[in-house]
């Protein structure tokens, strides 16, 4: 794979954790730029880390992931973005106090269920001749990027969405949820 290649495929990768960082951007109250970035690095250190996985799981047992792995990513993504559609139901009766940092354990079962498919690019490229490493780190970095320009961006959304950001961003996770499955029974 060139070097063209690789960097389309990581930015390709990273779409999914920039449209779930939005979201998570624009459901905080003015978050700083320093969230933005442990946001990205969390989602990077994440999609960095699948691929090589995914790369580990295809020289041991393809079929299994390629099978599950959508099932998997749509379960997550639904679970979280019904949480949040939920959560945003709920902050718009009671006026709570603005969050202002999202809990690590959700940032990276989000990151988790947005790089699943950087997991599966992985079981495939256990078949081709490429760096895995290389190529993983460039997913993360492109990732990392995204996520936290994702976050930033996000951050101009919230105060136009008001309370609805949250439950936009769980819209946005459970439609990249059914656009996992979509793409899997269309493909």
């Amino acid at each position: 794979m060139n070097l063209s290649a690789t960097i389309l495929l990581a930015f390709g990768m990273s779409m999914d954790a920039f449209a779930a960082s939005m979201g998570k951007g624009a459901t905080l109250h003015k978050p700083k730029f320093s969230e933005a970035l442990r946001t990205g690095l969390i989602f990077g250190a994440i999609e960095t880390l699948t691929p090589l996985i995914g790369w580990g799981l295809g020289m041991l047992a393809s079929q299994f992931v390629l099978e599950w792995n959508h099932w998997i990513a749509f379960i997550l993504l639904t679970f979280l973005g019904g949480r949040m559609v939920i959560e945003g139901i709920r902050n718009d009766v009671d006026a709570d106090e603005p969050v202002q940092r999202h809990g690590f354990w959700l940032l990276v079962t989000t990151a988790i269920a947005t790089s699943l498919d950087a997991m599966a690019v992985g079981v495939g490229l256990a078949f081709l001749q490429v760096n895995i490493i290389a190529t993983a780190l460039a997913i993360g970095c492109a990732t990392l990027i995204m996520s936290t320009l994702g976050m930033m961006v996000g951050r101009f959304i919230g105060p136009l969405l008001g309370k609805r950001a949250e439950i936009l961003g769980g819209v946005v996770l459970i439609g990249i949820g059914a656009q996992i499955m979509w793409s899997h029974f269309a493909g």
